[in-house]
């Protein structure tokens, strides 16, 4: 048997063989590698989890650089085979840089989503509309920073990112689009005066881009030196002003100023969002709709303030809902005697009444730890103020502007200034197509028929359209149908159809389903002159006071000369709308009552009547039968009103005749001459 013999190793050989593999792994270049997270969806298709890199034209921008990464997305229940009815949850980020030279305050951005997406949650910033999650943002929303809203330049911050940049996490719910494509807004913009932005650019398919710069022709209006951001102009101007600070709360005043000549708001509710966990004790001028203790009691503010006796706290609530005081409590010791309160949520223009375009009240709020200082001053988010038939109003977010000032209460010739101010300002929108709250129709002494106020004017959502159109065109109507309720009109529409050999379809049109509806009639049409008949109808069961009506009417403007039973004036800075308003112990449009006989009478609408004259001399060419003689806006208490999509012509037959009569006329003078000269 063969010997195979082992050559041994020295154990010092040994030892520096071990000690050299060892400083062989410590000492060279090990990667290591980090498996990539991704989402599958039902193709298998690969999707990082991750937002990519920024792109590489953020370091070519000098300017404000926006980004809109699109994340993730995951399909939702339920699992349907339509694919424009499956519901897929999507996760974006969006991202404002400061890459410019000039501070930004109060960032606002516009994203210009286009897949039926409801945002279900922002992180790192707020929706400006002021809206309830989930909210509808299918035809593109704004947003702003909080707690960032405004960035700082590098060059102050030594390129600190954190004071820079703004990132919001979004996350929500879309719709209609195939496993395999990526959902992108259209376009993504900032929305600060003075920037101008190009069209947004994709770099891939999941990140969108765009860099906005000054733009050269904007000329800013020199502001007073402040040390925060001047106040701006807006439509309705709401200040939120800390009158009094302490560790664990402090006392603001809301002030609500109406600075448009047509905006108005009646029975006002107001909303905002406490985001760093407030509630309101106390308040004074105005109240909360909902008293519910438990909100604070289970949650972090109960767990702070042991001993408070939360029964008696006005409000919990995250978002609550605010309405001006009664008049009765104006004197009230308790929860009246403020200035400008107490009117029950009436907020008038200034061309009424000075006195009631403005509203006020106090409120005391608490705070929870961390901002148990007297300098952790935060106002609410998300403002959102409407009323009842007033115009829909869009709030930005609140920005930091100098201390209001006060007159002193000691009656000197002092001033004193709140601790801390900011502002928000709301504008006016015009309202959708067949989301108006009021509607107008249209009639003539030169045409039979009254052309009613569009179908579904006023919405359709609480109407059965299985049983009629909600987009046929509305039947013409003979005038004294206007007198009654849509519902009783039926007949009567269907008569007139027959009367004037007009098409009446199997399926008749919808109701417009508004409030308020306005008559404008051409009475009369001489050469020097002509005049027009106003009708207002309130169809609801509440009275209007102190009810306002505008005509814009841009053609016969000039010739304007008098309202007989209303009080007409000329807006002073629009040249183009007469302002008309109830004379005084008219000033009420009262609602809908029943009719002589309820039981077989329909109900009667509240309504008020005037006429209006012109004259032709200041408008020479003015043809009143081609339809110079309409409105093209009309609003009611401040509500932009749905015209109708036609105006009344001259009637057909009437035509006819006066042609036959002129042939008839030219005829028997040719006989005439023709029998005189032979």
């Amino acid at each position: 048997m063969k010997t195979i013999s082992v050559m041994k190793i020295p154990w010092n050989l040994a030892f520096l063989h071990a000690l050299l593999l060892f400083l062989i792994f410590v000492f060279s270049s090990v990667e290591i590698c980090n498996g990539q997270d991704y989402i599958f969806d039902d193709d298998d298709k690969k999707k990082p989890s991750t937002p990519p890199a920024p792109p590489p034209e953020q370091n070519d921008c000098n300017g404000i650089f926006l980004s809109y990464n699109f994340i993730s997305r995951e399909k939702e229940l339920p699992h349907v085979k339509n694919v424009s009815a499956q519901a897929w949850a999507f996760k974006s980020e969006i991202t404002v840089l400061n890459a410019g030279a000039e501070e930004l305050p109060a960032w606002k951005m516009f994203v210009g989503f286009q897949h039926k997406e409801l945002l279900v949650s922002v992180d790192g910033g707020v929706v400006m509309d002021g809206s309830d999650f989930p909210v509808d943002v299918s035809n593109g929303t704004y947003f702003s920073g909080f707690p960032q809203s405004d960035l700082k330049t590098s060059i102050e911050t030594a390129g600190d990112i954190n004071q820079i940049q703004a990132k919001l996490t979004i996350t929500g719910t879309q719709f209609g689009l195939r496993s395999n494509s990526i959902p992108m807004p259209k376009s993504i913009r900032l929305e600060n005066d003075g920037f101008k932005c190009p069209a947004s650019r994709q770099r891939g398919k999941s990140t969108m881009f765009v860099c906005c710069k000054r733009d050269p022709k904007y000329k800013a209006k020199k502001p007073k030196a402040t040390k925060f951001l001047p106040r701006q102009n807006g439509d309705l101007s709401l200040t939120y002003d800390i009158l009094q600070a302490y560790g664990a709360n402090y006392l603001a005043q809301v002030t609500i100023d109406n600075n448009n000549p047509l905006g108005r708001l009646d029975h006002w509710n107001l909303t905002w969002e406490w985001m760093r966990g407030e509630f309101i004790n106390n308040m004074r001028g105005a109240y909360t709709h909902k008293k519910d203790p438990s909100g604070c009691i289970y949650g972090a503010a109960g767990k702070y303030y042991q001993d408070l006796d939360f029964s008696q706290v006005m409000n919990c609530e995250k978002r609550p809902i605010i309405s001006d005081l009664p008049s009765e409590k104006a004197n009230d010791d308790k929860v009246g005697k403020l200035p400008f309160c107490c009117r029950n949520g009436s907020l008038l223009p200034t061309q009424m009444d000075e006195s009631k375009a403005r509203s006020i009240f106090q409120l005391q709020v608490f705070k929870i730890p961390p901002d148990i200082n007297r300098t952790a001053l935060n106002p609410p988010q998300r403002w959102k103020i409407n009323g009842i038939l007033n115009p829909n109003y869009i709030c930005g977010p609140p920005i930091r502007v100098d201390p209001t000032e006060f007159q002193d209460p000691s009656g000197l010739q002092a001033t004193s200034a709140a601790i801390a101010s900011w502002q928000v300002v709301c504008n006016i929108t015009r309202p959708k197509l067949k989301q108006t709250r009021c509607c107008v129709s249209f009639s003539a002494f030169y045409n039979d028929s009254v052309i009613p106020c569009n179908t579904c004017a006023c919405g359709c959502e609480d109407t059965d359209t299985d049983t009629c159109n909600p987009n046929a065109k509305p039947l013409l109507l003979p005038p004294e149908a206007v007198l009654i309720p849509f519902d009783n009109r039926t007949e009567k529409a269907k008569a007139w159809a027959k009367l004037k050999h007009l098409p009446v379809p199997k399926k008749l049109p919808c109701p417009d389903n508004c409030g308020v509806s306005i008559n404008w009639h051409i009475n009369s049409n001489f050469r020097t002159g002509w005049t027009a008949r106003i009708t207002l109808f309130n169809w609801e069961d509440y009275s209007f006071e102190d009810w306002f009506a505008a005509f814009q009417i841009k053609k016969a403007y000039a010739g304007f000369e008098n309202v007989y039973s209303f009080n007409g004036t000329r807006l002073p800075n629009r040249k183009d709308t007469i302002f008309m308003q109830g004379l005084k112990g008219l000033n009420f449009l009262v609602g809908e009552t029943n009719g002589s006989h309820p039981d077989t009478d329909p109900r009667v609408p509240g309504k008020q009547q005037s006429v209006i004259s012109f004259t032709k001399k200041k408008t020479p060419g003015i043809s009143i039968k081609e339809g110079d003689g309409f409105p093209t806006r009309v609003f009611f208490n401040g509500e932009e009103c749905a015209l109708p999509t036609e105006i009344p012509k001259a009637s057909a037959v009437r035509s006819r005749v006066s042609f036959v009569s002129a042939l008839l006329v030219a005829v028997m003078t040719l006989v005439f001459l023709i029998d005189r000269f032979h």
